[in-house]
């Protein structure tokens, strides 16, 4: 996938729009992006079928030390899981939910998306 070095988009917000741009193609409808509750934020939250998909979007330059997917600990999870509460209370949802995660590494002329189902498995 293109990704543009338009601006000073930075590098999670480069990120971000490779990931929204990825799952509209595969069939999602976005219905939020950086939705807020306080200090806790979801990237995106789309839908697919009946399902709800809460995406945390991880970004990272290629070949970086790190690779997004280290980006997901246990404490960023824990925040998500308040965020995505606060988002079912204000937007009810009567289907299935699931954390995804879209792993984003970016080169100078494009972004590469991973997106990984089910990421991270809720006990609510």
């Amino acid at each position: 996938m293109t990704c543009s070095m338009e601006g000073t988009l930075s590098i999670g917000s480069r990120g971000e729009k490779a990931a929204k741009e990825y799952l509209r193609k595969a069939g999602f409808r976005i219905l939020a992006q950086n939705w807020r509750s306080g200090r806790y934020e979801l990237d995106l939250v789309a839908c697919k079928g009946d399902m709800l998909h809460f995406v945390e979007v991880k970004s990272r330059k290629a070949g970086s030390l790190t690779t997004p997917e280290d980006a997901l600990t246990r404490e960023k999870f824990n925040a998500l899981c308040i965020a995505a509460q606060a988002y079912l209370e204000a937007n009810p949802w009567d289907g299935e939910l699931q954390f995804d995660l879209a792993a984003v590494e970016i080169t100078s002329s494009e972004c590469r998306v991973r997106y990984i189902p089910n990421a991270m498995m809720v006990r609510w």
